[in-house]
C-alpha cells in the first residue's frame, strides 16, 4: 500500500508581518531586551536570515517543513528562533535536544532544557561561545 501523505497540520503559531525590534521594545526588562537583541543578532548572523515575530512572542529564523515522529504529521515551523519570556530566555534550537552534545550543554552553564527548548534566564548566566557555537550547528543542521 502506497504511504499516506500527511498534509500540514493547522497550528496557532504562524509568522506575521509585525516588527521584532518594536516587540523586543515592548519587554519589560531591559536585561532581556538586552539579551533578545543579542540573540537576534547571533541568530542572524547563523542563519543568513531575517528574524520574524511567530505568534505574538517567538522570534524565528528562516523556514522549514517539521514533521512529528510520534503522529507524521506536518508543520510549517522556523529553523532556529527564541522567545523571551517573562521567566526566561526559550530557546529553539533543534527539534531534538538530543542532537545537543551533553558536554556541550554541561559547559553552557546554568540552563534547563525540556520540550525540546533550552532555558536560560539571561545571557551572562552561559557562557556566550558555547551558546555561539550550538547556534551555528543549529543554524547549519536544521535547513
Amino acid at each position: 500500500m502506497p504511504e499516506k501523505k500527511a498534509k500540514p497540520a493547522e497550528i496557532k503559531t504562524k509568522p506575521t508581518a509585525a516588527s521584532v525590534e518594536e516587540y523586543i521594545n515592548t519587554l519589560e526588562s531591559g536585561q532581556k531586551r538586552a539579551d533578545s537583541f543579542t540573540l537576534v543578532e547571533m541568530m542572524q548572523k547563523a542563519t543568513g536570515e531575517e528574524p520574524v515575530l511567530w505568534s505574538n512572542s517567538i522570534i524565528g529564523f528562516g523556514n522549514k517543513k517539521y514533521k512529528s515522529e510520534a503522529t507524521g504529521r506536518e508543520v510549517d515551523w522556523f529553523r532556529i528562533g527564541f522567545a523571551p519570556r517573562k521567566a526566561n530566555l526559550s530557546l529553539y534550537l533543534t527539534a531534538s535536544l538530543g542532537s545537543h552534545d551533553p558536554t556541550t550543554l554541561q559547559k553552557l552553564g546554568k540552563h534547563k532544557t525540556g520540550g525540546g527548548c533550552i532555558y536560560i534566564n539571561k545571557l551572562a548566566d552561559v557562557d556566550i561561545k558555547v551558546l555561539k557555537g550550538m547556534i551555528d550547528k543549529a543554524a547549519k543542521t536544521n535547513k
